[in-house]
């Protein structure tokens, strides 16, 4: 659940101006209503789901269940980034790659897209507490919650851990997908919680740097924003090098085989590795590229590391 997290409960008086200043961009389509929901990042967070799930499942795959979460845990997450959506709208608006969006362009209203991330929320969490189980519903709430609440509409506009605060409830998915199977959360919900946890703030920061300026000028107090880009640096060197050996647990819990293990050590080394070499690369566009080449990287290390992670578990 990735996008993240002095709150202003009276957006909805902000000036209008920006919306009514935009071009007329046609009528509403489908598609708009896609991309409210952010198809990337449902797409990369349902990954981790099924990984969770299929880990919880040892090949002995309930395939019928398997739908209900994934649909149920898709729309949660929706939910998520349309509020989101929703709630940045006047900060969107200040930022070059989010201002053409449907509801900071003035395409949709804010009023209708509220009401769209609640009807998907109420959907995705039914969905999982009927077609699933109580605890995968719950997890379902808290992570839309921590999301939409105290990251989107809290930390995210008042302070530097919000990045921090945002990948809890990001970290959530693939425990869903996992406690829909075994019911319970044990070593292995932890261990999948704490891979997504401690995945997420260098991913997010890489961007973070790439797009350092874009942030500042909307007035979010991220960290290279805040602090500079040597101290995020560090603080993404910090994460990476936990997330090596906390991604081996999955390994010495017999969860998947030693594939894993040894792919994990090498991904996440070459991680490091990159993020080292960002000290090298102190300003200008050979900085704002080491950022994009280390964002991209993240986004195919967790992708990898799950697929392996599935193709490597432990057959009950």
């Amino acid at each position: 659940m990735k996008d993240q997290l002095s709150v202003n409960l009276t957006v909805d008086s902000l000036p209008a101006a920006s919306e009514a200043e935009h071009v007329d961009q046609g009528p509403v389509t489908w598609r708009d209503f896609v991309q409210l929901a952010k198809p990337g990042i449902i797409f990369s967070n349902s990954i981790t789901a099924f990984g969770g799930f299929w880990v919880a499942s040892g090949w002995q795959v309930n395939w019928l269940q398997l739908l209900f979460t994934m649909l149920g845990t898709a729309l949660v997450m929706g939910s998520g980034c349309v509020l989101n959506n929703y709630l940045d709208r006047d900060m969107d608006t200040k930022m070059a790659r989010t201002q053409n969006r449907a509801l900071p362009s003035g395409k949709l209203s804010p009023q209708v897209v509220m009401w769209y991330g609640i009807i998907l929320g109420i959907i995705g969490v039914s969905g999982l507490w009927l077609l699933v189980n109580p605890l995968a519903a719950l997890l379902g709430m808290i992570g839309l919650f921590a999301y939409v609440w105290i990251y989107t509409a809290w930390f995210k506009r008042t302070s530097v851990w919000s990045t921090v605060v945002g990948s809890f409830s990001g970290a959530i998915p693939p425990v869903i997908g996992y406690c829909a199977v075994r019911h319970d959360i044990d070593a292995g919900a932890i261990i999948l919680f704490a891979i997504l946890f401690l995945w997420q703030p260098p991913h997010f920061w890489a961007l973070g740097i790439r797009r350092m300026e874009e942030y500042r000028a909307a007035g979010f107090p991220l960290l290279p924003v805040v602090k500079g880009t040597y101290v995020t640096k560090i603080s993404m060197i910090r994460y990476v090098v936990l997330l090596v050996p906390v991604s081996m647990l999955l390994y010495v819990y017999g969860y998947v085989n030693v594939i894993y293990f040894y792919a994990a050590i090498v991904m996440g080394l070459y991680w490091a590795y990159l993020c080292m070499k960002g000290f090298k690369k102190t300003e200008g566009e050979e900085e704002v590229l080491w950022a994009k080449k280390t964002f991209i990287y993240s986004i195919n290390y967790l992708t990898l590391l799950f697929i392996i992670m599935v193709l490597t578990t432990v057959a009950k």
